[in-house]
């Protein structure tokens, strides 16, 4: 006796309409988005935010996104430091600080004031201070 196998179906037409983005985001054949749970969505004619100043935000986490630059500016949080205590406080050479600390004044995330012969560093601002903060604490919390 033969045993009847059953042949696979191909995709069902709301399969065929998922985007290949996400199962949450759906197309017609011609790419349209289709309304989620066939409901349309509210009109709400918010304006995109500036493409120039999503490059400049990623610009910043690009530059906090590094452990040595981090720690830098983990200690400048806690207060305005020069250059040799900076290579004191993290055990580093004086150049390899110094690079590190011309990116970050490049990206206005610190600023620096001569006082004799010592060039002293701080946080540009309340907002990079806050994103040092928030960064390390969303870092010490355990998933």
């Amino acid at each position: 006796m033969k045993r009847a196998t059953a042949k696979k179906a191909g995709p069902s037409k709301r399969e065929e309409q998922v985007h290949a983005a996400g199962d949450d985001v759906a197309c017609d054949t011609a790419g349209n988005a289709i309304p989620c749970d066939g409901h349309p969505h509210p009109s709400t004619h918010e304006p995109l935010i500036d493409i120039d100043l999503c490059s400049r935000a990623a610009a910043i986490f690009r530059a906090l996104g590094d452990s040595s630059r981090l720690q830098l500016l983990a200690l400048l949080a806690r207060r305005e430091m020069c250059v040799t205590e900076l290579t004191q406080r993290l055990g580093d050479n004086l150049p390899a600080i110094s690079q590190r600390l011309k990116l970050l004044r490049i990206e206005k995330i610190v600023r620096s004031r001569r006082q004799g012969k010592h060039i002293y560093y701080s946080l540009s601002d309340e907002h990079i201070k806050n994103l040092i903060s928030n960064g390390l604490a969303h870092g010490e919390e355990s998933f």
